[in-house]
C-alpha cells in the first residue's frame, strides 16, 4: 500500500482521528520521506507550522520495514513521540513495530552511585536529603531507571549528579550492579527495536565513540530522521569542540574533600595537592579583567598576568592528576576523581597546545569562573563524512532550515551539499491571522535607551491584548531592564497583568503558569525562542526586542567571518544574515500555532525598514500583514474575525 493512502480522506488516520484532515503538503512530505528511506538517500525538508510534519515522517518510518533511528532536539519531544505520537500511529496502522526510547547515561539512575551516596551521606542540605530519600524509593519501583519518571525531584537538582554515572566514572563490568544496569538495559532494548527514539546529543556521542574506536551506543540502522534539525550545527559544534571549566575543577576538589574523611588511607599529602590546585583558581580568574563575556585568544594573551597564572594552574593540575594516579589505587572511591582529573588535564593540554588554523580558542568569563574552549571553525567537513554511508538514509526536518527556500546555509554547516531539499510553507492564513508591527521611531538597538523606548512603544499593544504576550530578548541585560520597567508599572498601579520571568522558575513551570493565568506576560531569552507550543488566546502577542545577530565581537563568529573574508566570500550575507533570519523565524514561530490563532508580532528593530537587507528578512517570515503604526497594531484585536478550528491530528 502506498504511503499516501494512509493520509487520504478514507485512510487510517482519518478513520481513527476525529480532527484529522488530509493536507497536500503533508502527503507530499510523507512521499518524499518514504522515497528517501527506500533509496537510502539524503533529504532536507522545511515544513512550516501546521504542515503536520511529525506524522509525515513517522508514517513512512513505521512502514519502511527497516530499523529507523529518530533523533529529536529535546527530551520533551523525545518523550512526546515515544509516549503519545508513535503509540497512536502504531494502533491506527496496526503494525507490530517494536519501539525503544534511549537517552544519554546521565538520564538513568545508577545503582552503584546511589548506594555510594547513601553510604557516605555527604549531602549539602535538607533538600538534598529529602531528594535522596525520594530517589531511593524510586529505585525500588522503577522498571527503566529513567529519572524523568520522578517528577518530584527537579531536573536541575544537584543530587542527580551523585546518583547517575558518566562515561568516565562508570565501573563497567566490574560493577556489582552490572547485570541490573538501567543504561545497559535501555541499550539492549534499542539494539532489538525496529524504531529507536533518541536525541541529538546522544547521536553525536555515538559518533564520537565510533570515531575514537571506543565502541558504540546506537544500533546500525537503515535510516536516521532528525526532527528539530536546525539545532544540529550548534550541538555538533559543542560535541566536536573541547571545554574546560574552572568551576568543574572546583567541584572535583570539593568532592575529594567530602570523600577523604571516609577513606582509610594517608590523606594529608593528597589534601595538600588538592589545596594547591584550589589556590591557583582565584588568581587565574583574576588574571582576566573582563567581568562577564567572551574573549578571543588574542585578547586573552594581552592580559599581563594571564600567561603566568595559566602556567601555574596547568602545572598544578598535572601534578594533582599524577599524584592521584599513583595513590588513588588504594581507594576505589578515588578512581572516579582520578579519571576526572585526567580528563581535565587532557582538556587543559589541548587548549594550551592547539595551534590548528581550523580551531578557534577562546575564553568565556563569568563572575566567579572561566570556561576555556577550543571550537572547530567549520563543521561541514567533519560532519560531511558522516552522511556518506550508502546503506543509510539521512532525513533532516524542521520548520526553520531555509531562507526563502534557500538551504545553502544549513547545507554548508552540515556538509550536505548533495542532499535533496524540499520546502512547504505553513498552510495558515497569515495575512488574516497575524500582523507584523515594526515601529519606525525606536532608537537603534545598540543605543542604551533602546529597551526603555521599546517597552514604552509596546505598552499600548500589551494593554490592547490584555497581556497574553511573550517578550523575547536577545540578551539577559535587556530582559532584566524590561523586568524593572514592568515592575515599576506595577508599583505605580498601572499594570495588573501577571509577570513571569525566565530564571525565577523552571522553564516548564513558567510555561504551565502562562497557560493557566490567561493574561500573563512572559519575559524570556534563547530557550523560549523555540520549542514552545501554546495555542489559542493565551498567547496573542510576541515581541522580539531586536534582530538576533550574534555579537560582532564573539570570538567564534568573528573567526568564521574572517575565514570567509580570506576566501573572498561575504561573511555578513552568507553567514551572519542567514543565521539571524533562521533564529528570527524560530522566535516568530511561537505566535501562530493553530488555524484559529490570531496575533501580533512586534519586532523592535528599525533596521528592518531602513537597511537594504531588511526586506530579505521580513520576506523570509510568514506573509503577515505589515504595519509601522502602533494604533493599527493595538486595534488588531478588535478587528480580527473568528473562524472555526480545523485540526490536523499531530500538531
Amino acid at each position: 500500500m502506498e504511503v499516501e493512502t494512509y493520509f487520504s480522506a478514507q485512510g487510517a488516520l482519518a478513520q481513527g482521528l476525529p480532527d484529522f484532515r488530509s493536507r497536500p503538503s503533508q502527503v507530499e512530505m510523507a512521499q518524499a520521506v518514504s522515497q528517501a528511506l527506500q533509496e537510502r538517500s539524503s533529504l532536507v525538508v522545511e515544513a512550516g507550522t501546521g504542515t503536520g510534519k511529525t506524522f509525515a515522517y513517522l508514517v513512512p518510518a513505521l512502514l519502511s520495514g527497516g530499523r529507523i533511528i529518530l533523533s529529536t532536539g529535546t527530551k520533551t519531544l523525545q518523550d512526546q513521540l515515544f509516549k503519545r505520537d508513535i503509540p497512536i500511529l502504531r494502533r491506527l496502522l496496526k503494525l507490530p513495530i517494536s519501539v525503544a526510547l534511549l537517552k544519554g547515561r546521565a538520564n538513568y539512575l545508577c545503582q552503584y552511585h546511589l548506594d555510594l551516596t547513601l553510604r557516605q551521606g555527604l549531602l549539602f542540605d535538607r533538600e538534598e536529603v529529602a531528594h535522596l530519600q525520594q530517589v531511593a524509593a524510586f529505585a525500588q519501583r522503577t522498571q527503566t531507571g529513567d529519572i524523568a519518571e520522578l517528577a518530584e525531584v527537579p531536573e536541575q537538582a544537584t543530587l542527580w549528579r551523585k546518583v547517575t554515572s558518566t562515561r568516565e566514572n562508570c565501573l563497567g563490568q566490574e560493577c556489582q550492579h552490572y547485570a541490573d544496569c538501567f543504561v545497559l538495559a535501555a541499550r539492549k532494548q534499542a539494539l532489538q527495536a525496529d524504531l529507536v527514539v533518541i536525541n541529538h546529543h546522544l547521536f553525536f556521542a555515538d559518533v564520537l565513540l565510533r570515531d575514537e574506536g571506543a565502541g558504540e551506543l546506537l544500533p546500525r540502522s537503515h535510516g536516521v530522521i532528525f526532527d528539530e534539525a536546525h539545532q544540529l550545527p550548534v550541538i555538533a559544534t559543542h560535541f566536536f569542540g573541547r571545554s574546560l571549566s574552572t568551576l568543574s575543577v572546583m567541584e572535583m576538589i570539593r568532592a575529594l574533600k567530602e570523600l577523604l574523611p571516609t577513606l582509610e588511607i594517608e590523606k594529608d599529602a593528597l589534601l595538600q595537592e588538592a589545596l594547591k590546585l584550589e589556590q591557583t583558581l582565584a588568581p587565574l580568574r583574576a588574571s582576566l579583567s573582563l567581568h562577564e563575556g567572551r574573549l578571543s585568544l588574542d585578547q586573552v594573551r594581552q592580559e599581563p598576568t594571564f600567561a603566568a597564572s595559566w602556567q601555574i594552574f596547568a602545572q598544578q593540575l598535572e601534578k594533582f592528576y599524577q599524584f592521584l594516579g599513583v595513590h588513588g589505587e588504594r581507594a576505589e572511591a578515588l578512581q572516579e576523581i582520578s579519571l576526572l582529573a585526567q580528563e581535565f588535564w587532557n582538556q587543559a593540554h589541548i587548549w594550551e597546545a592547539e595551534e590548528k588554523q581550523e580551531v578557534v580558542r577562546w575564553v568565556e568569563c563569568f563572575p566567579q569562573t572561566l570556561h576555556f574552549n577550543a571550537t572547530p571553525l567549520s563543521m561541514g567537513e567533519i560532519l560531511g563524512a558522516q552522511w556518506q554511508d550508502p546503506e543509510r538514509a539521512w532525513i533532516f526536518t524542521s520548520a526553520t532550515l531555509s531562507v526563502r527556500g534557500d538551504f545553502s546555509h544549513f547545507q554548508e554547516a552540515m556538509g550536505l551539499a548533495q542532499a535533496r531539499t524540499l520546502c512547504w510553507d505553513s498552510p495558515f492564513d497569515y495575512p488574516r491571522q497575524a500582523l507584523l508591527y515594526v515601529p519606525r521611531d525606536l532608537p537603534l538597538p545598540q543605543m542604551r535607551e533602546h529597551t526603555t523606548a521599546l517597552m514604552s512603544c509596546a505598552r499600548p499593544l500589551l494593554e490592547a491584548s490584555q497581556g497574553r504576550a511573550f517578550l523575547l530578548f536577545t540578551t539577559h541585560r535587556a530582559l532584566q531592564e524590561a523586568e524593572r520597567i514592568l515592575l515599576s508599572w506595577k508599583k505605580e498601579g498601572h499594570w495588573a497583568f501577571p509577570l513571569l520571568v525566565q530564571g525565577t522558575r523552571s522553564r516548564n513551570d513558567l510555561l504551565e503558569q502562562f497557560r493557566h493565568k490567561k493574561h500573563a506576560v512572559l519575559l524570556g531569552t534563547a530557550s523560549f525562542w523555540e520549542g514552545v507550543d501554546i495555542k489559542g488566546e493565551a498567547l496573542s502577542v510576541v515581541i522580539i526586542d531586536k534582530l538576533p545577530f550574534a555579537p560582532p565581537d564573539d570570538p567564534v563568529e568573528a573567526a568564521r567571518i574572517q575565514a570567509m573574508t580570506r576566501s573572498g566570500r561575504n561573511g555578513f550575507m552568507e553567514y551572519q544574515l542567514p543565521r539571524a533570519i533562521l533564529l528570527l523565524k524560530q522566535g516568530a514561530g511561537r505566535l501562530i500555532r493553530d488555524e484559529q490563532d490570531r496575533g501580533v508580532l512586534m519586532i523592535g528593530d528599525r533596521r528592518l525598514l531602513e537597511k537594504s537587507y531588511g526586506s530579505r528578512i521580513w520576506r523570509s517570515l510568514p506573509p503577515m500583514t505589515r504595519t509601522t503604526e502602533g494604533s493599527v497594531a493595538a486595534e488588531f484585536f478588535t478587528r480580527c474575525a473568528k473562524s472555526p478550528v480545523v485540526q490536523g491530528g499531530d500538531e
